[in-house]
């Protein structure tokens, strides 16, 4: 293919289309030769021409397949393309903004679930709009924006090198020039530390991947390892492998093949190919049979704890100068899972005395007479992650194995093993393990407290699980940002969940509804004499910056439910404001014998101005369509910030994780669905995890973080 020249003014710098040409592979030469105002144009390699920004555009969209996947799609690309221009109106510039800011609401790409033009057209609009976008991404006020605007540039690195090559128009003027620095300036930092070259790494070749044991629930720190596998993938223009390492049948199973392919997909993080280990079992037999003809692997029966001391010491084992004759006897009493077989395990003959005490001689093949969730009872030795990954990651075509950095000191082993399987080579990068304060990811350790009845199963909210922290509110944005945020560094850090939080405060705090509850206990009737003696509705936004919330209907009525602590707060005389309707002047204060505040009686004050008051009060009208709620509030599953390996984790349980108290709340949250987030007034954000059946069952509301430090409700009763 020859170069494509695209000739342009030089007072417009045709962003979208050179990213196209980048993303699609295109080699493109682009010309700012062109008289002011002239029509853009692109010269093919044949001599013909391309009239028209949106004409090539759309060009390249067919030559990259980058127009969605059928008839409907191609038409929404194109409303798209025509849509975009709109984002050059200066004064139109945040209406625009906020249009697709709705839309993107629930959607992870402008058309269908891929990259297509039409993502191209908007983010390149909004990249050339230097300071005027910039001001807007760094606040809140189009999160969905931002988070698909961050998102793209994270995963296609392409995108991200055309805008900061040519985001500064030739020929401009000094103003418009320093607005598209500032732009670029953006783009590069929206990669942070990514900024990283795999070795021997080259475009369209790469490919990565992923490889969980089906053996429990992913939790946060696969996902670190997921999306960044994912990242690199795209970085290249290559391929991300999801590789179930099924190697364990004592421990793995189905479900949890299910369950780690839902949350992958959760994440947005979709393989090329889904694999398992499993399906290499008969080549994995027949190249254990080959190391041991070849003197490279020998069968073992030392007893495992004296195998482990020697490993340590650097002691051969009594078996290692065995006869092949007498390992592939062995061998065969393995596979058929007898007696003596069981006794045994076959081990790589690599160096005893090696420093890396990870080449002295690793297990390769264990027996286990257990079925296989895939395979049944059809094998009773199953290769070890040691053996079996080195020869699946060189098979299947993977180049670059990234992995954390605990496997840093078996780098040296991964490589022997290829080498005496004569096999190729495949880099081993690292990045660092991801550790988060007062936090457990064994699966060993989480399974013992499904086991022991310490949460409700893998999706409790007190997991680390990608489950259990979505079902306690953290959005899959916030969790791929935070993720994200951190780059491909090896350094090894303890991250504090409060900075995870808070990226998800920021998210959620400018779209999601506000609601009011009221705490039952010790609740206090405010009487107000010249109260409404007929309820009225009206109807208000749920949010009163965020018009897509939608709307809600607040009753008023003369007698209204204030919390005793905000009861006990107001003095005679004074005047309060009951927040969503005004202001009124307590009169009356009445106690009981023990001095607690039972009733206060008032009367409306609504032309008083709500700046002058000191509280402000939320409050529900006495009648009968409340809804009983169930406010729960979490902690931490253990009390030390950081386990280590030799800690008893069973010695450092918190004894209190789940408070719980009841609360009225107003009759709009009927309409609740289970993970909706919503803010309650004053109390802080909430997700439902039980939403409303019946009058008597309360809606289970989960208290999410917001990234600030505050102490443990004591006084709410364990749950």
């Amino acid at each position: 293919m020859g170069t494509f020249a695209l000739h342009h003014p030089p007072e417009v710098v045709p962003l979208a289309a050179i990213a196209a040409a980048t993303v699609t592979d295109v080699p493109l030469a682009a010309s700012p030769s062109l008289a002011i105002a002239a029509t853009p144009f692109l010269l093919l390699p044949s001599g013909e021409k391309l009239y028209g920004l949106n004409t090539i555009l759309r060009y390249f969209a067919r030559v990259g397949n980058l127009y969605g996947k059928d008839s409907l799609s191609a038409a929404q690309v194109d409303e798209w393309i025509e849509y975009a221009p709109s984002l050059s109106i200066g004064a139109a510039f945040e209406k625009v903004c906020f249009h697709i800011d709705s839309y993107l609401e629930t959607r992870t790409f402008l058309v269908g679930n891929s990259l297509t033009v039409a993502d191209i057209a908007i983010l390149a609009g909004l990249a050339g709009a230097g300071q005027r976008w910039e001001s807007l991404r760094k606040s809140a006020k189009f999160s969905h924006l931002v988070r698909w605007y961050n998102s793209l540039l994270n995963t296609y690195q392409t995108l991200m090198n055309a805008f900061a090559k040519h985001i500064v128009k030739k020929g401009s003027s000094r103003a418009d020039a320093n607005l598209n620095k500032d732009g670029a300036k953006a783009i590069e930092k929206v990669e942070g530390s990514f900024e990283i070259d795999l070795p021997d790494a080259e475009m369209g070749k790469v490919c990565t991947r992923f490889p969980p044991e089906p053996s429990g629930y992913l939790h946060i720190g696969h996902a670190k390892a997921a999306l960044l596998n994912q990242y690199f993938a795209n970085k290249y223009q290559g391929r991300l492998i999801v590789r179930f390492d099924d190697t364990n049948p004592a421990k793995e199973n189905n479900e949890f093949v299910e369950s780690i392919l839902a949350d992958l997909d959760t994440l947005g993080v979709k393989g090329d190919v889904v694999s398992y280990t499993s399906d290499y079992f008969p080549d994995l037999l027949q190249l254990a049979e080959k190391l041991i003809r070849e003197g490279k692997a020998y069968v073992d029966d030392t007893p495992r704890e004296q195998m482990r001391k020697e490993r340590m010491d650097g002691i051969e084992s009594k078996c290692r100068k065995q006869t092949v004759e007498q390992n592939l006897a062995l061998w065969k009493e393995m596979i058929d899972s007898t007696e003596r077989g069981l006794q045994c395990c076959l081990r790589g003959k690599l160096d005893m005395q090696a420093v890396n005490k990870s080449l002295r001689d690793p297990v390769y093949y264990r027996c286990n007479p257990i079925a296989h969730h895939r395979v049944g009872d059809k094998y009773k030795v199953y290769p070890t992650y040691d053996f079996a990954c080195p020869y699946v990651d060189s098979i299947e075509g993977v180049t670059h194995a990234l992995r954390s950095s605990e496997y840093h000191d078996r780098q040296d082993q991964y490589y022997r093993v290829l080498q005496d399987m004569g096999l190729r080579k495949v880099h081993v990068w690292d990045f660092s393990r991801l550790n988060m304060t007062y936090t457990l990811l064994s699966k060993r350790k989480l399974q013992w407290f499904v086991d022991n009845g310490k949460v409700e199963g893998w999706d409790d909210p007190r997991f680390p699980t990608v489950r259990g922290i979505l079902r306690r509110g953290l959005t899959v944005e916030a969790l791929k940002q935070f993720i994200l945020s951190q780059g491909a560094s090896k350094n090894l850090n303890l991250m504090e969940w409060d900075k995870l939080w808070t990226i998800n405060k920021k998210i959620v705090d400018p779209v999601c509804p506000r609601h009011t509850a009221i705490v039952k206990e010790g609740r206090v009737l405010f009487s107000l004499k010249d109260g409404p003696d007929q309820a009225f509705v009206r109807i208000i936004p749920r949010h009163k910056k965020w018009e897509a919330a939608g709307k809600k209907a607040t009753t008023f009525t003369k007698q209204i439910w204030l919390e005793a602590a905000d009861a006990a707060a107001v003095a005679e005389g004074e005047e309060v404001t009951l927040m969503d309707w005004g202001n009124a002047v307590v009169e009356t204060v009445q106690r009981d014998g023990s001095g607690n505040v039972v009733g206060l009686e008032g009367r409306l004050h609504l032309e008083g101005s709500v700046k002058t008051t000191k509280l402000k009060l939320t409050w529900l009208a006495d009648f009968a369509e409340l809804v009983n709620l169930a406010l729960i509030d979490l902690d931490h599953l253990i009390t030390k910030k950081k386990l280590e390996e030799e800690d008893d984790f069973i010695s450092v349980l918190n004894p209190t994780t789940r408070w719980e108290i009841q609360a009225l709340g107003d009759a709009n949250m009927r309409n609740l669905k289970r993970g909706d987030i919503i803010q309650l007034e004053r109390k802080g954000y909430f997700i439902c995890d039980s939403p409303y059946i019946r009058p008597l069952k309360p809606i289970a509301l989960i208290a999410i973080p917001d990234g600030r430090q505050r102490p443990t409700p004591e006084h709410l009763p364990q749950k």
